[in-house]
């Protein structure tokens, strides 16, 4: 499994506890464009940034490789989505992992790529 930024940013909401739990029994890999995504955000408390800061030193971060980048080329060649859902995309695919969103729509369209919307609805 490859968790997109999304999942990672409503895990860290008290309401869901549902979703920690699958992220901690499933111990799903990220992408580091959610890195990018997540920490990068402005507007981000420092009780946020350290949260996300020891997540992602927790997690099993892929980087962005040659593969990945080729793949969200591809991607982005057919239609036009952003960089971040090429990237993160792109990742799953090369990786072989099911990408877990609660944005299924923004991906359903992509070959191959299995989707998990933990949310059950789009």
């Amino acid at each position: 499994m490859l968790l997109d930024s999304n999942i990672i940013i409503y895990a860290a909401k008290p309401e869901h506890d549902e979703l920690r739990r699958l992220i901690v029994e499933q111990a799903p890999a990220v992408s580091a464009v959610s890195a990018v995504e997540v920490l990068g955000y402005h507007r981000l408390t420092d009780d946020d940034r350290q949260h996300f800061e020891a997540f992602f030193a927790a997690a099993t971060v892929l980087p962005i490789s040659g593969a990945v980048v080729s793949q969200a080329i591809k991607l982005r060649q057919i239609k036009k989505m952003t960089l971040g859902d090429a990237l993160i995309a792109g990742t799953a695919l090369v990786s072989g992992r099911t990408l877990v969103t609660r944005n299924t729509t923004d991906f359903e369209w992509v070959a191959g790529l299995k989707l998990l919307n933990p949310f059950g609805n789009n």
